[in-house]
């Protein structure tokens, strides 16, 4: 079995437009969160002002020149939150033009929702403007491998190209499958990640309508939290045989070195702790990490009361007394959730601070929860000697991911 290099980040949310801003942001503990008025449109609902993170404008300008022809205006923003990152990715890991690209490189991109911006358009153009007819673009805009299509076509990959869906836990979905095409020998080369545009007035009202947002703020793991703060973008990472990426002169960040897949089986959108578990022993045990005091937990930390509470109990029967010692990090607090992006975008920042010996601190935490006793990164940045990064998934329907990566100093 190949062992897994990863070559490349590329990442963009309400922090910034690229890994380095988005890193920036996280460990100085400057929030992409703010308040946000939606539904405002003429065939609308009326107005909902709630906290949101939305991805500032101004980005596809510079993809389109680094490109050098015009992509961006043509794709839904799903589409171009996986673009941009996977043009980031590919800089850095050297393996834009490469020849592995052609037939070895697979590509694979999670999404929870899809082209959510164009099927509203759509759906207001048809319902609420009484239109006949509905935009020639519809289709191909809102598809869910619109994200996977649009890469492949703009860097000539004619490799594996599909997307997943799991909700929550899409890109971590994705990242493992990629893994396993690497690790039996099927390709060379992988783009993994996600992203998510549902930063919708439809969208926004559907999340209000299961009371699963704050009005306030994300607060993982504190006392009072009360719910999460819909978050918008993307990030991708590439991922390479560790010979073939050695063998070119690559420069390695990191290793993932394990990878586990469960379903709780049990409800739609209360979390089970025994089937987090069942992920997180599996990603461990293939990592040989059961017993190891070095690992930095990225949590999935929605900062909902159910969520939180789930994730605690599981890390502890996992790990036992030592996830108590663990430090946990939960940058959802401050990019907000990308729902089907969330794993790859946490991903990429938790690798930055393996490789950095820093912990982005959990933002908005008010007050501590006996429910949710870890050693939660809070107030600054820590200091860590954390080696493996645990990053957990966890989505409605009881699809759990966890993925363990290596520092490149491991």
């Amino acid at each position: 079995m190949n062992r897994i290099a990863v070559t490349g980040l590329g990442a963009i949310s309400a922090l910034g437009a690229s890994l380095e801003e988005n890193w920036q942001a996280a460990v100085a503990g400057r929030p992409g969160i703010a308040r946000t008025r939606m539904g405002d449109g003429e065939h609308g609902p009326g107005g909902l002002e709630l906290p949101m993170a939305r991805v500032a404008d101004g980005y596809q300008a510079a993809v389109d020149a680094a490109l050098g022809r015009p992509v961006m205006a043509g794709l839904d923003p799903f589409a171009r939150f996986i673009l941009a990152p996977a043009l980031e990715a590919l800089e850095q890991s050297g393996l834009r033009g490469h020849e592995v690209l052609t037939e070895r490189t697979a590509v694979v991109f999670g999404h929870g929702f899809g082209g959510l911006a164009t099927l509203e358009a759509g759906y207001e153009r048809y319902f609420g403007m009484k239109s006949p007819r509905m935009h020639p673009s519809t289709v191909p805009r809102g598809m869910m491998s619109a994200g996977v299509s649009a890469v492949a076509m703009t860097f000539e990959i004619r490799g594996p190209v599909f997307a997943t869906s799991s909700a929550c836990a899409s890109s971590a979905h994705a990242i493992a499958q990629g893994a396993s095409m690497i690790a039996m020998g099927q390709v060379d080369a992988a783009l993994v990640g996600g992203s998510e545009a549902i930063s919708t007035a439809g969208s926004v009202r559907a999340w209000e309508a299961i009371k699963a947002m704050s009005p306030t703020a994300c607060r993982p793991f504190s006392a009072d939290r009360d719910g999460m703060v819909l978050g918008e973008g993307g990030a991708v990472l590439a991922l390479e045989a560790w010979d073939h990426a050695k063998a070119r002169g690559a420069t390695i960040l990191g290793e993932l070195v394990g990878w586990g897949m469960s379903s709780d089986a049990f409800h739609i959108t209360q979390p089970s702790p025994e089937g987090q578990a069942r992920a997180m022993r599996q990603a461990a045990t293939q990592a040989k990490a059961l017993d190891r005091d070095d690992i930095l937990v990225s949590a999935h930390g929605t900062g909902t009361p159910l969520n939180d509470a789930a994730e605690t109990q599981s890390l502890v029967e996992v790990f036992g007394a030592q996830a108590r010692k663990l430090p946990v990090t939960a940058t959802k607090s401050a990019h907000g959730h990308l729902i089907g992006g969330s794993a790859a975008l946490q991903a990429a920042i938790g690798l930055r601070a393996l490789a950095e010996g820093v912990a982005p601190p959990i933002q908005n935490f008010t007050a501590r929860d006996p429910a949710c006793d870890l050693d939660l990164v809070i107030g600054d940045a820590r200091k860590i000697n954390s080696r493996l990064l645990l990053q957990n998934a966890f989505a409605f329907g009881g699809l759990n991911v966890a993925l363990m990566f290596a520092s490149a100093k491991a």
